[in-house]
């Protein structure tokens, strides 16, 4: 790319290097954007200093929460996307300065109506009459990146148009440049080992920024999610409408919803809001953990809730994709906190990158037992993903752990999501969601990736882990939605096929380890399933599941269980 172009900025791609060989020969450019960042920065720390030396903090907290919105909305899109990220984090900031935040989510000013419809045209080579049969007079939202319209076309669906904000590449571009350098000078005086380089963490942040500012990327984003979640109840995602987008332009379905901020609206239509923070918390959950494709700015301006109750996701273009391996070791690290193996868990993290394959996790191993122990304590439910970060933190002072670029994303991902839960219930406790999802996921160990790691789990040192299985089924159980029989009939295919060999050994082991049959701990399993596998259902079951298995199968068995003896 010759980013000699840059001005007035074309570039589809981020590329940090050519971005900085262009400003490297600009440097009055640089000069005079890093003085306003820190004119109207130190401005504000300056009155924040004032007020309290005049014991005005309280009268001016109004003012103040005002005031750095502005300065965030005057410093442009890539701050803005930082103040976003801020709204959705009640624990975070006080509730004053919060209110003043959420309106960085659709309550920007809008740009000039004759520029926005000057794009449409140039964009799709066409008069807006020509496409919209009807096209509103003004913006009905205007975020960090674009503004929205609603229109009907000529074939008489009510649709969205979203108009890129014009000259934003190099806008963003001279940003993330000051940013990547700032990051360069402030890595080696960081207390924290962020990662190989903390500019890796900019650079993506700025990926994810340009793929976003690509409507035709958002498109395809778009529809991909939809197909991932299609025949889903509970989650809706608007059509697009390719003929009729373009790079700066994007025509999709018009969702009527409301705002789950809106807890008087929410409550006028009937709808509950720990439903919603189900649905959200779930959805979230399945975009990490089955199908590796997920929303990385969940914000209350991206989301909705529609009048029959489902979630709606209305913006697609910051996304991210993990690899298989990335997201089965995700649900083992989080099934090892459940069950506070942090040897387990340590090795989760150097298979994740949070530390190198060299590393020698001995040591690591009491740490993570007595910070992470902590953030945990008593109960899976005493923690959020914030306590586990600050808790985390501790770690990164005296050991080798470092942030994967990519864990960036996951991490603002699964705090915005978290923060939008708080908003609606302060008391929410995301992990009473999300352990009993990722313990069914282990448990029905659909792909042979997820079995091996239910094995890991229930298979220590050679032996069986009861308490954890018992564990296991009582988190999952703590889910209403949750159908026992289904997961059992799976693990008994599991049982009686070649696959499962090495864990019939080592049932038959545990069942009679000591010379005596260990009857106490099949009881207490029974305990815990007897109330959703009655009797006829075991008949069932048994009948169904032999049926789908070949006689061979069946006789592997009895050599298997003569062998483990």
């Amino acid at each position: 790319m010759n980013y000699s172009q840059l001005e007035p900025g074309h570039s589809l791609c981020y590329d940090a290097k050519a971005i900085a060989s262009y400003y490297r020969f600009r440097p009055w450019q640089v000069i005079w954007r890093a003085i306003a960042v820190i004119w109207l920065f130190g401005n504000f720390v300056f009155h924040l200093y004032l007020d309290k030396l005049t014991n005005r903090e309280e009268i001016n907290q109004p003012k103040r929460a005002s005031e750095l919105r502005k300065i965030i909305t005057t410093l442009g899109p890539a701050y803005i996307k930082v103040g976003q990220a801020l709204s959705t984090r009640p624990d975070l900031i006080r509730k004053d300065f919060l209110d003043e935040l959420t309106k960085l989510q659709d309550q920007l000013p809008p740009f000039n109506n004759r520029i926005a419809l000057g794009i449409i045209e140039l964009e799709l080579g066409r008069s807006v009459k020509e496409i919209y049969r009807e096209f509103s007079p003004n913006p009905v939202a205007a975020a960090s990146l674009g503004q929205v319209y609603k229109a009907v076309l000529h074939t008489g669906e009510e649709v969205a148009v979203k108009v890129q904000r014009p000259n934003l590449r190099p806008k963003l571009s001279l940003d993330l440049y000051l940013m990547r350098v700032l990051a360069g000078w402030a890595e080696p005086w960081l207390p924290l080992n962020l990662g190989h380089d903390l500019t890796m963490i900019v650079d993506e942040f700025g990926s994810k920024l340009f793929e976003e500012i690509d409507y035709l990327n958002e498109a395809k984003n778009a529809e991909q999610f939809a197909q991932n979640f299609a025949g889903d109840p509970e989650v809706k995602v608007p059509v697009i409408y390719n003929q009729y987008s373009s790079h700066s332009v994007l025509t999709l379905e018009w969702i009527d919803g409301i705002k789950l901020t809106d807890l008087d609206k929410l409550d006028a239509a009937g709808l509950d809001a720990d439903n919603l923070i189900k649905i959200g918390v779930t959805s979230g959950l399945r975009q990490l953990l089955e199908y590796g494709f997920f929303h990385a700015d969940p914000h209350p301006g991206n989301l909705f809730a529609t009048l029959d109750g489902r979630m709606a996701y209305i913006d697609f273009g910051m996304m991210d994709q993990l690899s298989e391996g990335m997201k089965e070791t995700i649900a083992s690290a989080v099934v090892q906190l459940i069950n506070r193996d942090y040897e387990g868990l340590a090795k989760d993290f150097v298979n994740l990158g949070f530390l190198t394959p060299d590393t020698d996790i001995q040591p690591i191993v009491p740490a993570l037992e007595t910070v992470l122990g902590r953030a945990v304590g008593e109960s899976v439910g005493n923690f959020n993903f914030k306590t586990i970060t600050d808790e985390f933190s501790e770690l990164m002072y005296e050991y080798p752990f470092r942030l994967p670029a990519k864990f960036a994303l996951i991490i603002r991902s699964l705090i915005t999501q978290e923060g939008l839960a708080l908003s609606l219930n302060r008391d929410f406790k995301i992990v009473e969601v999300s352990y009993p999802y990722v313990s069914q996921r282990l448990l029905t160990g659909e792909s042979p990736q997820l079995r091996r790691r239910l094995l890991d789990v229930l298979i220590n040192d050679g032996k069986f882990q009861w308490a954890r299985l018992e564990n296991m089924i009582a988190i999952a159980s703590s889910d209403d939605n949750f159908d026992l029989l289904p997961t059992a009939r799976l693990g008994l295919q599991y049982l009686l096929s070649e696959e499962g060999k090495y864990l019939r050994q080592q049932l038959l082991i545990a069942l009679t380890e000591g010379d005596r049959l260990h009857t106490d701990e099949v009881q207490r399993l029974w305990s815990l399933i007897q109330d959703d596998i009655k009797p006829e259902k075991i008949f069932d079951l048994a009948f169904s599941t032999f049926r789908q298995i070949s006689a061979d199968s069946v006789a592997a068995i009895i050599p298997s269980a003569t062998a483990s003896r």
